[in-house]
């Protein structure tokens, strides 16, 4: 009886290492692939924002002021 209940736990243990072991890790090609995808489209809007005429003036402003500061 004892040797039974070993042999349930040691085939419950293996089963579930087997499980861990085929769970996906990582991201497939097509996920890659979307993933570029939304980066280089934040990556375009953040530009447009950045290079607009009202931020780039600010951005401007901001530089002058950190340069014409007295120390």
């Amino acid at each position: 009886m004892r040797r039974f209940r070993m042999r349930k736990r040691a085939v419950g243990l293996w089963a579930r290492l087997r499980e861990r072991c085929r769970r996906d890790a990582g991201m497939v090609t097509s996920e890659y692939a979307m993933g570029i995808i939304a980066a280089v489209g934040f990556a375009l809007l953040l530009y447009e924002v950045v290079t607009s005429g009202q931020v780039k003036a600010e951005l401007q402003a901001i530089v002058k002021r950190a340069l014409s500061a007295r120390m």
